[in-house]
């Protein structure tokens, strides 16, 4: 099952035992998946809708941060269930030792001895490790090792 027909089911039982948030997120997410089909006229494999996933996550923290900065709880709080709610659409993510040497392993096929040699490494980790592990994170990796 694609996740585009997940989504579609998951919506569905959402609907029915009236999760409103689980409901409006997976809403949010479809919207996202058919403004990018609509807009750039194609059909989105799994790849990309992870992508959108990630994206989406991305924006909900820096608008719960916002809130949290406004004194607004109480959207913190519907902000991080949204969050939650899209990541359970990713794949499992890489725990930090596995991301530490699976970087390891690329900086030595990459070359890279100094943080000069980060943008080479950056492209190569993000096609690698493309929804297992998100760029901040990836990032801050490459920095450690490279420091």
């Amino acid at each position: 099952m694609s996740l585009k027909e997940q989504l579609k089911s998951d919506l569905k039982d959402a609907m029915r035992s009236k999760e409103i948030v689980k409901r409006d997120s997976i809403r949010a997410i479809n919207t996202m998946i058919k403004q990018i089909e609509v807009d750039e006229r194609k059909d989105l494999n799994d790849e990309d809708v992870i992508k959108l996933i990630q994206k989406g996550i991305k924006q909900r923290e820096e608008a719960a941060i916002q809130y949290k900065n406004a004194g607004r709880d109480d959207l913190v709080e519907v902000e991080q269930e949204q969050i939650d709610i899209f990541k359970a659409y990713l794949p499992q993510q890489l725990s930090d030792a596995e991301l530490e040497a699976g970087m390891k392993e690329l900086i030595s096929e990459v070359g890279a001895t100094s943080i000069k040699d980060m943008g080479k490494v950056m492209g190569s980790a993000s096609k690698k490790f493309a929804g297992v592990a998100d760029g901040k994170r990836i990032s801050e990796m490459v920095k450690k090792l490279l420091a």
